[in-house]
């Protein structure tokens, strides 16, 4: 039985606020059904494949304690589906970061938001491979 650890570690958070402002300035955006995600390679050395921070809107959700439980459940579906992109992402020898948005003003359940995330990670992986990157546009709307 191989068993790997699903954690969401310290070197996996995006904190950098140099690398996420050259994200919204220079980064490429694309949606899914639930979020909106800006990414791009990674200007610096990272530990780990991925670099990823999500953030909900202060003006759709205004009481913190919603706010923290969405990011709470995007963060735990991230952590349980990341392995896919880790290992597209190392197979390639590619490091990116990226932000997770979310879009709307309702509060999603897990499942809704673990399904977007599935997608989203799968669009990741599209966008980061070789025969993607000539053909693939600045943004994406």
């Amino acid at each position: 039985m191989n068993t790997t650890r699903e954690t969401f570690d310290k070197a996996e958070r995006l904190c950098s606020t140099k690398v996420i402002s050259g994200l919204f300035e220079s980064g490429n955006i694309f949606y899914s059904s639930l979020f909106k995600v800006v990414w791009g390679r990674s200007p610096v050395s990272l530990p780990c494949p991925a670099q990823v921070t999500f953030s909900v809107s202060k003006r759709g959700f205004r009481l913190a304690v919603t706010r923290n439980l969405i990011k709470r459940r995007m963060r735990e579906a991230y952590r349980k589906n990341k392995r896919t992109l880790y290992e597209h992402l190392s197979s390639e020898n590619i490091q990116i970061a990226f932000v997770v948005i979310l879009k709307g003003n309702a509060v999603p359940d897990y499942l809704a938001i673990e399904k977007s995330m599935k997608d989203m990670i799968n669009k990741l992986i599209i966008l980061t491979s070789p025969k993607s990157e000539a053909r693939s546009p600045k943004s994406e709307d």
